[in-house]
C-alpha cells in the first residue's frame, strides 16, 4: 500500500499528522502542494471521493480574505478553481490510501483505523 499525504510543510496539523505516521511506523510520500503545486486532475479525483465542500477550507484565513463575490455561489468548479490559485485553501493534511481511500483533516483515531485496517 502506497501512502501520501499531502499539504504544506509549516502547517501544524500536518505536523501532527506526520509525527503520528512516524511514531506508528507507516511509511509514506510527502507532497508539499505549496512549493510543488496540485493539478487540476487531482482536485477533481478529490472532490468526487469526499466531496468539494470537505476538501476546501472555508475556515482558513486564506479563504476568509477572498473578496465576498469569490466566496458566494460557490460550486465544484468554483472551489476547484480558488484551489489551484492558493493551495492554502485545500483543507490539511490529505490522505491518500492508495485504495481510492483519501481522508482529510488528522484524527488520530481515524487514522489508527485507517492504516491498520
Amino acid at each position: 500500500m502506497t501512502i501520501t499525504i499531502y499539504g504544506i510543510k509549516n502547517c501544524d496539523t500536518m505536523k501532527k499528522a506526520r509525527t503520528w505516521l512516524d511514531g506508528h511506523g507507516v511509511a509514506y510520500a510527502f507532497h508539499d502542494y505549496k512549493a510543488e503545486g496540485i493539478d487540476r486532475r487531482h482536485l477533481q479525483a478529490w472532490s468526487r471521493n469526499v466531496g468539494w465542500e470537505v476538501l476546501l477550507n472555508k475556515a482558513g484565513t486564506t479563504f476568509k480574505a477572498l473578496p465576498e463575490a469569490d466566496r458566494q455561489g460557490l460550486d465544484e468548479s468554483k472551489a476547484i478553481a480558488l484551489m489551484l490559485a492558493q493551495p492554502s485553501m485545500i483543507k490539511r493534511p490529505v490522505l491518500d490510501l492508495g485504495n481510492g481511500k483519501l481522508l482529510v483533516g488528522f484524527k488520530p483515531d481515524i487514522y489508527a483505523a485507517a492504516v491498520k485496517g
